[in-house]
């Protein structure tokens, strides 16, 4: 049974539909529209053997719960991130910005490995937020339908809202270094501009932004091993970039904060399932990963039996099995 999410249906029923034409029989996957309501029946109906959940960390611990005194049942859950990007030096800060800005603003940062926080040291800070801030005047913002888009609107107005107040927070308590005015499009849509603000402190991190928010935050080298702990604190574990030309580096930061999905030098939205398994853990997940050697294995129940060859005997004609 596939339920996509209420605000998906159309893109949901036309996956089923491609189900459907390569030939998976229509007994085999049913559609379910439907917004929580649905979803609550349908995770608590005795004919459901499994869960497999994409979404918020917020419902996916509603579903955990829901699932405790059900041990029989399967339930794998993914979920979001803050998904941060730990930098210590790089090569080419103008190359390395133009790979941060795709990870926080493609498909205006509503993936769920999209990036959200960048940590920088105190040395390099004010030039790699330069070079952010000068990439991010080269994004097209446009009709999605176009191909030459870099950031659409984001889903509906409720997300859109909640951006907008969180915007509001951090004018209130961090420092927004800037933002791109959608102009006339923010009445043609769910637009919301691209913004790069600088956070006083990691404290100001309590839960995930959905959306084209980047958060930058400043350190001394000295106290990076530190904040390192504090953000695996935070209990996400979904994707983590490391900028860094040391490979000791990159080993201490993976040692230190928990990740699914770790990327060295590059951009932190490019999994795809099938080529890199992808998921995370703690409050980012379950497990398995999507795509990787357990997946399917997740779904299947393992029995031994063991046969006691010497007993064997007598005449099969004997046994009707009929």
């Amino acid at each position: 049974i596939f339920k996509p999410s209420e605000k998906t249906p159309a893109s949901g029923a036309f996956l089923v539909d491609c189900y459907r034409a390569a030939g998976v029989p229509e007994e085999c996957i049913r559609l379910v529209i439907g917004g929580p309501d649905e979803g609550r029946a349908l995770a608590g109906h005795d004919g459901i053997d499994g869960l497999l959940f994409t979404g918020s960390a917020r419902t996916g611990i509603a579903l955990n719960r829901a699932f405790a005194d059900k041990p029989e049942k399967i339930l794998a859950l993914e979920m979001g991130g803050n998904n941060p990007i730990i930098a210590w030096d790089t090569n080419d800060i103008h190359s390395a910005a133009v790979l941060i800005v795709q990870s926080a603003f493609l498909s205006a940062g509503q993936r769920c490995s999209a990036l959200r926080v960048i940590f920088v040291p105190e040395e390099t800070a004010d030039e790699l937020i330069e070079s952010l801030a000068g990439a991010m005047d080269e994004l097209k913002i446009v009709d999605p339908a176009d191909p030459a888009t870099d950031v659409g609107p984001v889903i509906d107005n409720e997300a859109r809202e909640l951006l907008l107040r969180h915007m509001e927070r951090m004018e209130a308590g961090a420092t927004v270094i800037k933002q791109i005015d959608v102009g006339e499009l923010a009445d043609q849509g769910f637009f919301f501009g691209p913004a790069l603000v600088e956070l006083p402190s990691i404290d100001m991190i309590d839960r995930e932004v959905f959306g084209p928010v980047l958060h930058v935050v400043r350190y001394k080298r000295r106290d990076l091993s530190a904040i390192a702990r504090q953000l695996a604190a935070k209990g996400y574990g979904l994707t983590l970039g490391i900028h860094s030309r040391l490979e000791s580096f990159h080993q201490q930061m993976q040692a230190i904060v928990p990740a699914g999905n770790v990327y060295v030098n590059r951009n932190m939205v490019g999994a795809v399932v099938g080529v890199q398994p992808f998921g995370g853990e703690g409050l980012s997940g379950t497990g398995p990963k999507a795509g990787g050697p357990h997946y399917l294995h997740r779904f299947a129940g393992e029995r031994t039996v063991t046969v006691n060859i010497a007993a064997q005997g007598g005449d099969p004609e004997l046994l009707n099995l009929d």
